[in-house]
């Protein structure tokens, strides 16, 4: 029979800091450097260039990815529809001297899929560059390797490690950063195809990875528990494949918007300014917990052990989720923080509260219309979800609204975790319905 153990509210204590101390920054970035565009499968035909930098405008976003700059068509729209500013960033053409211009970074994402220690190995890693004429450089080389143009996440079968070599060969100043780092079955990390550690996929090159990104289904709390891992920076972004995603999750600096410093704040971990990450819930996270999706069977890792890591109605593996794999390779106790941690905030998208303070889906014509409504008064989304403060939230929203909005902050949420692709449950009035697994000790305490 389908697993059904009860699961009491989850009260998370996560998003207690104080969200108005960072409204009056002078330079506050919000980067979100992880997006794919149409020319990427699954993706909504909205994603292109203009569309993204309105969106990212009305979220709150100042810093954005181009994504897929190794497909041919799109590395023609960037070099169609934006301006480099000098300092290795870009801006729409006509937008060059506008001060509230989005501005673009460089960016893409690359699978490896290939066989090291007798294993399949399925790596997805992000690229960064400052330049055209260095994307130019690797996509050169890649196209000798590939096809290029079936995906704007292309695949290839050579090693990650000579991705990297090769991203570092087109300009010094490149970085590669492994994507959306747990995620089961394409993730440097991942249960079904990754590594135990970084040298284990880079070897000799491990020198030159500064960062991973801890994907929707962690937070940075949970990467803390690998000391391994203290030579990094945690970055989060939203992996958007339309508009109405971007900034789920994204990164917060108080630096000049210039590519190189932007990229030494993140080498140098620089708490001063690389501000904090925003965090989805990772409960809400397609893999956080373990389970068969097709058996609607939900195991916390404590759960799965118990089964042998078996589905109980059709005896087939269950997929490992992010936070068994996270306990499986931590050497730290939950809760554990370093004191060069870079803090995180956890917020749920803006669309989300209103329909369920609406009682209504998240993609009604309603809905809809209350947003653009909110983030027009309220300047854009990530200045009502972070910054104001709960009286002027109540100036400019309903009661409702404005109440999910402060329980959020909170955390008072209830979470039935998400597994084996199926994304979670998230209640912010009243109980999350679904799959329910049994409750673990640590739940709570990212």
């Amino acid at each position: 029979m389908t697993f059904k153990a009860n699961m009491s509210k989850v009260v998370l204590e996560r998003g207690k800091e104080d969200f108005t101390r960072d409204r009056h920054l002078k330079m506050r970035i919000i980067a979100d450097l992880h997006i794919h565009t149409k020319y990427s499968r699954a993706t909504s035909k909205d994603m292109t260039l203009p569309n993204i930098s309105l969106w990212a405008k009305r979220k709150g976003i100042n810093l954005v990815s181009t994504g897929d700059f190794t497909h041919p068509a799109h590395f023609e729209s960037i070099k169609k529809t934006l301006a480099p500013e000098g300092n290795g960033l870009f801006v729409e053409r006509g937008k060059e001297s506008s001060g509230g211009s989005v501005h673009f970074m460089l960016a893409s994402e690359v699978s490896n899929i290939y066989t090291q220690g007798g294993r399949v190995r399925k790596i997805h890693n992000l690229i960064f560059t400052p330049t055209l004429e260095a994307a130019f450089r690797i996509n050169s080389t890649l196209s000798r390797l590939g096809n290029i143009a079936s995906d704007g996440r292309p695949i290839f079968g050579f090693p990650a490690k000579e991705l990297l070599k090769i991203v570092l060969d087109a300009d010094e100043d490149s970085l590669l950063i492994p994507a959306h780092a747990w995620t089961p079955w394409f993730s440097i990390f991942g249960s079904r195809s990754g590594f135990d550690s970084i040298e284990e996929c880079f070897g000799d090159m491990t020198g030159h990875i500064h960062a991973i990104e801890t994907g929707l289904s962690s937070t940075p709390g949970m990467n803390w528990r690998l000391s391994s891992l203290d030579a990094v920076a945690l970055i989060s972004n939203s992996d958007a494949h339309s508009p109405a995603k971007l900034g789920r999750e994204s990164n917060v600096f108080d630096c000049g918007m210039d590519y190189r410093e932007i990229m030494k704040v993140i080498k140098e971990k620089d708490k001063k300014r690389f501000l904090f990450t925003i965090e989805f819930f990772p409960e809400e996270g397609k893999y956080h917990y373990d389970g068969h999706r097709e058996c609607g069977v939900l195991l916390s890792p404590e759960e799965t052990r118990k089964t042998g890591g078996r589905c109980p109605v059709c005896g087939k593996e269950v997929t490992i989720g992010v936070m068994n794999r996270v306990e499986q390779l931590s050497d730290r106790p939950v809760g554990f923080a370093p004191p060069e941690a870079i803090p995180s905030k956890s917020a749920v998208p803006l669309e989300e509260i209103i329909a369920e303070a609406f009682g209504m889906g998240v993609n009604t014509s309603t809905v809809r219309k209350e947003y653009l409504r909110l983030t027009d008064l309220g300047g854009n989304e990530f200045a009502v979800l972070l910054d104001m403060p709960e009286e002027e939230l109540l100036k400019i929203t309903p009661a409702a609204v404005a109440e999910g909005i402060t329980k959020v902050r909170r955390g008072e949420l209830s979470i039935v975790p998400g597994f084996d692709g199926e994304f979670g449950k998230i209640k912010i009035f009243g109980k999350a319905e679904g799959p329910r697994a049994a409750e673990p000790k640590q739940m709570g305490l990212f």
